[in-house]
């Protein structure tokens, strides 16, 4: 007898706030500490956002997954879907951030006056017993952090930045004290209460200018969450409520005024409006909205007022699934990132046995035991790697934040480092290059009829069916403007075509088997049928057969036609030198036609779903990094089998499921606007890891020569983290190639809520 064991429980994924975080060395540690606990499969802590996302078991308790993290010396808290990013404004009554830094510099500016006086010729000291009551509180309450924060790093037996900063501003402050008290009664000696107050205000400033830079690297997720309204107009019965938006319903009347924010995903049950949705989809223009059109929460209705019936609220609305995604993607950890954690494990005590060879070092060899604790002191303070712990993920944010203010959601950091490398981008055909919908592309009467009478004729046996193929026969008859005489007695041919009674003769409208099976001849329209369908084209005959034999009146062509961004869009990748590859399930002729006109540079045509992901793969076997770009079911095998899946919103959930990359509009433009700000960014994450690295390097040996003094070397630590974030902030300017200006789009909301 056989037993079978149940199925496990998928993981959870469980958000928590890390507080006390202050390196790249704080982020290994917390990740380590919760990859300990038993249940526990993944944990991806954030220096950034000070986050931490954990794959655990969904029997796994948050508050083991806490005590773990105090356990290592930091705070952790959950963080529900309702937590939005706090702001110093929302919080008056606790102190500004700025204020430890202020207070620094006006404690300290006293102690380094007379190191400024004298290089305008001014000697002017100030007194022992006062440069101490200066420093003190400096050291010791100002500085209380690093000591706190040192101690709980030892505790856990480990190293971090605020153990650096307290062992080498105690060494400075220490020695300070000794000399002061050794020299009490023999006149004044150089003190270095100012090295030690200098270090701790100049980290305290670095600090916050850092956490006020970085704040901007979440303006992304801010705005747009800034999108949600807090309320809606819910009409129940004749009546309209004003309720908090957690109390709609799906299925109730939602009304929306002009200018108001659309409260819900629905459907237009009555009004039209143009409707900005530029902040969700990254189209500038508006689109109109009527009856029977789907409306996005977070867009801005604009001259008209729409009723609306609510499809989805909540977490289930597609603001707060384009808001997830871009949360993932920012907590996400790069690739590159794997190894500055694996420096930045070893990283500390490093830099401790170095403080300690060159004090040893410097005063074994010139018994000045002085200079060498200052020079040790100077190692110390250098080598905080802050830099190295936030040069990946601001690069991340800002990255991943002004692509999704353009309509580009990328799902996850791996995704946008892999895209940065792609060489090739394969298309799926029907959807992502072309229409989707089938569309009349050519009218041939024959000898002695108009293009106006064929038309007229042809949309007379369509205008009651709902056959892509009529529809768009109406739609051209629609656009032309031409009238539809009625058709009697109109019946489908089933596998053939559809015939009725029009003005007294009998017509019929067909496929080529129909012509053969009425023995119509095509006579003069022959050569033109020969060439469009060898252009892939669909052919459809009208047949006069109210007399033996039957004529043909002509021939209809239908197609998928490119669309208009699609040439556009294969151009810039041949510009990043990217090769494009076309794969579809047509047939040859109509891939060739569309590859031509589009400008694709090889193509896959008669393509199974299954052969597309061999397709991929064999690209991939031939050393090339591939991204696929589809929309349909039938595109997800290829599109989880690529290097980076790229998938069009307007296609299907399953595609966008199995893509890293989703494109918030059906623009083939937006594939190469998502490989450039890919480059862009891993570029801003090697240029910030250069100079955190750089700073490391350089610093550490001058230091260690005695070429660099404390103070110097708490201003350039500080710098190292601001000059990293600033770094990332510049990915902010980032425009799509197609971009207009935001004057000439002519709204003003949008660019408030990004302002």
């Amino acid at each position: 007898m056989s037993t079978v064991s149940p199925l496990s429980a998928p993981p959870a994924s469980i958000d928590l706030a890390i507080g006390g975080m202050t390196c790249a060395s704080c982020v290994a540690r917390v990740e380590k500490a919760l990859r300990r606990v038993p249940g526990v499969t993944a944990a991806t802590v954030n220096l950034a956002t000070e986050r931490a996302t954990v794959a655990a078991a969904s029997d796994v308790p948050v508050q083991r997954l806490q005590q773990a993290v105090q356990l290592a010396g930091y705070e952790a808290t959950p963080v529900t879907d309702t937590d939005t990013t706090t702001d110093e404004a929302a919080r008056p009554t606790m102190r500004p951030a700025w204020w430890p830094a202020a207070a620094g510099a006006l404690l300290t500016l006293p102690l380094v006056a007379p190191m400024l006086l004298q290089l305008v010729g001014v000697s002017w000291s100030l007194d022992g017993w006062a440069q101490l009551a200066l420093a003190t509180p400096v050291q010791f309450w100002l500085g209380a952090g690093f000591y706190r924060a040192a101690w709980k790093a030892l505790r856990a037996g480990a190293g971090n930045m605020d153990l650096l900063v307290a062992l080498g501003t105690s060494a400075a402050y220490g020695l300070s004290v000794v000399l002061m008290i050794r020299h009490a009664g023999h006149g004044m000696t150089h003190l270095y209460f100012e090295a030690s107050a200098t270090v701790i205000t100049l980290v305290l400033l670095g600090k916050w200018l850092e956490t006020r830079a970085r704040r901007q690297t979440t303006d992304a997720i801010r705005a747009l969450q800034a999108l949600r309204p807090a309320t809606a107009r819910v009409l129940r019965g004749d009546t309209e409520v004003l309720l908090p938006l957690a109390q709609v319903r799906q299925g109730d009347l939602v009304r929306v005024l002009p200018g108001e924010r659309i409260a819900v995903d629905g459907v237009v049950t009555a009004g039209r409006s143009l409707v900005d949705e530029s902040l969700i989809t990254g189209e500038s223009l508006p689109v109109a909205k009527g009856v029977g059109d789907a409306t996005t929460g977070g867009a801005v209705n604009g001259n008209g007022a729409l009723t609306i019936r609510t499809l989805a609220v909540g977490a289930e609305t597609t603001l707060a699934r384009i808001i997830r995604m871009v949360e993932s993607a920012q907590a996400g950890k790069a690739p590159i990132q794997r190894l500055v954690d694996r420096v930045s494990a070893v990283f500390v005590p490093v830099v401790i046995g170095v403080a300690g060879l060159t004090l040893l070092g410097w005063g074994l060899a010139t018994g000045d035991w002085e200079q060498a604790l200052l020079n040790a002191v100077a190692v110390l303070v250098i080598a905080c790697p802050c830099a190295l712990g936030l040069a990946t993920p601001t690069a991340i944010m800002v990255g991943t934040g002004v692509a999704a203010r353009h309509g580009i959601l990328i799902k996850d950091a791996r995704a946008l480092e892999l895209a940065h490398a792609v060489r090739t981008v394969a298309f799926d055909k029907t959807g992502t290059l072309t229409q989707g919908r089938p569309a009349l592309v050519a009218l041939q009467p024959a000898p002695g009829l108009q293009e106006e009478a064929l038309l007229r004729l042809a949309a007379a046996l369509q205008q009651n069916s709902a056959h892509p193929l009529a529809q768009a026969v109406l739609d051209a008859v629609r656009t032309r403007g031409v009238p539809v005489p009625p058709a009697h007695n109109a019946q489908a041919l089933p596998g053939r075509g559809v015939e009725g009674q029009i003005q007294g003769r009998r017509v019929a409208l067909g496929s080529s088997r129909l012509l053969q099976e009425l023995g119509a001849d095509p006579g003069a329209l022959l050569p033109a049928a020969t060439r469009l369908e060898a252009e892939g084209r669909t052919i459809a005959w009208l047949v006069d057969r109210t007399a033996a034999p039957a004529t043909a009146l002509g021939l209809l062509a239908f197609g998928d036609p490119v669309k208009p961004q699609a040439q556009a869009a294969v151009r810039r990748l041949r510009q990043l030198g990217i090769t494009s590859v076309m794969l579809t399930g047509d047939n040859q002729g109509s891939a060739q036609h569309a590859a031509a006109a589009v400008g694709i540079d090889q193509v896959h045509a008669n393509v199974l779903p299954a052969d597309k992901a061999q397709v991929v793969r064999d690209l991939r076997r031939g050393g090339t990094v591939v991204a696929m770009v589809g929309d349909g079911i039938n595109d997800a095998p290829a599109l989880a089998g690529a290097d980076v899946g790229i998938a069009m919103s307007s296609g299907t959930d399953v595609a966008m499921e199995a893509a890293g990359i989703t494109l918030m509009r059906g623009d083939p433009r937006l594939v190469p606007d998502a490989l450039d700000i890919a480059r862009r960014t891993r570029a801003t994450i090697r240029r910030g890891l250069f100079w955190a690295f750089a700073y490391n390097v350089l610093g550490i040996p001058l230091a260690a020569a005695g070429l660099l003094d404390p103070m110097l070397a708490g201003a350039a630590m500080a710098l190292s983290s601001v000059s990293v974030v600033a770094s990332a902030l510049l990915l902010r300017r980032w425009r799509p190639t197609d971009a207009a200006p935001a004057a000439a789009r002519g709204f003003r909301e949008p660019a408030k809520v990004w302002a």
